[in-house]
């Protein structure tokens, strides 16, 4: 399988969605190819945090690619991995578009506040302009950085759910400190010790989702 997490606004979490995914793929014993497409190189980052912290190593093969190199070098590596999970930034770049073109899997994180639920009608507009290059793509949104209480929550997942173009899953993830604590040692929020078990039961519940659509 082929996941790009994307999006066209920054902040909303996508690197965490993306290098949590590659972690628990490769914990369950696949072997994964993280690519990191964005400019910000924060999966690259991490990545070295990562090979910082544990003696082993990732776990799992990391690159960086850009623009139109992302759809061109995936096709050829494609074969070599049983999954690759692709992070791109918060902007309709080539980059996005290409990753979009050989995915399986399309990912967008929401955060449930106004400026983020803005972006969803361009968000669709990209779907539907990439449609034609890839018939078979699926698209899924979640929300991220959700908050414990409040009325936000409920708004904007029923938002999400009024267009036929992207499903929204109800696992959402919390805005809780242990995905942040947890990434800046490069570890996958599954890693993290002590455990926080509120992050780690909706990550669980997101990755279990995903990976039998």
């Amino acid at each position: 399988m082929i996941y790009t997490i994307g999006g066209i606004k920054g902040g909303s979490g996508k690197t965490t969605v993306a290098t949590n995914l590659a972690v628990m793929l490769a914990n369950a014993g696949r072997d994964v190819l993280l690519v990191d497409a964005d400019d910000q190189e924060t999966a690259t980052d991490f990545t070295y945090w990562r090979n910082e912290s544990l003696p082993q190593g990732t776990g799992y093969t990391a690159i960086q690619l850009s623009g139109n190199a992302v759809r061109t070098e995936i096709m050829k590596l494609r074969d070599k991995y049983d999954d690759v999970v692709i992070d791109t930034g918060g902007r309709d770049t080539t980059s996005q578009r290409a990753a979009m073109v050989v995915s399986d899997v399309y990912i967008v994180p929401f955060i449930p506040r106004s400026f983020d639920m803005w972006t969803l009608e361009k968000v669709v507009k990209l779907i539907e302009e990439m449609q034609p290059a890839n018939p078979g793509l699926r698209a899924y949104a979640i929300l991220n950085k959700t908050d414990h209480r409040g009325s936000d929550n409920t708004e904007a997942e029923g938002y999400l759910k009024e267009t036929s173009a992207i499903t929204f899953l109800t696992a959402s993830l919390g805005h809780r400190k242990a995905f942040a604590n947890a990434a800046s040692k490069g570890l996958g929020i599954a890693e993290m010790k002590p455990t926080d078990e509120k992050a780690l039961r909706e990550m669980e519940a997101f990755f279990n989702v995903v990976t039998k659509k």
